[in-house]
């Protein structure tokens, strides 16, 4: 089975949180899903680089600050075998802009299990809701 390792953002401003929301996509299980914005390793990127590579990529976005790994999630899907690492990340501006995703959402804490989320990002999100902490 193939095997890929990503990171994600979990952008907080002020207490809300960015979420994204996948292309169509041919693979069904992923297509339209919401995600934490982020994307693979590539060879000699440390975690944190490649997540500020793929927020430049997908986003046009430097987050203000990263900090240490919140959450490493290990995922099978029927394909591929996920490993992503999970930062939480701060922005001073909601203008974010979409080079990749469909759409995005700005959603507290408590509106998060409201988005119909990729399996992968499911334990980010019940770790941030169990934890009950906006920033």
């Amino acid at each position: 089975m193939k095997k890929i390792e990503v990171v994600a953002a979990i952008i907080y401003f002020r207490n809300e949180i960015f979420c994204v929301q996948r292309p169509e996509n041919k693979l069904s299980y992923i297509s339209k899903k919401f995600e934490f914005p982020g994307g693979k390793i590539e060879k000699g990127e440390t975690k944190e680089e490649a997540l500020r590579r793929e927020l430049i990529e997908e986003l046009n976005f430097i987050p203000t600050k990263i900090d240490s790994l919140f959450l490493t999630v290990v995922h099978e899907y029927h394909d591929f075998e996920l490993t992503m690492h999970s930062f939480k990340c701060y922005s001073e501006t909601k203008n974010i802009q979409l080079n990749e995703h469909i759409s995005s959402k700005w959603l507290t804490l408590k509106d998060l299990n409201e988005l119909d989320w990729a399996e992968a990002d499911i334990p980010i999100v019940n770790r941030l809701i169990k934890n009950g902490q906006s920033i």
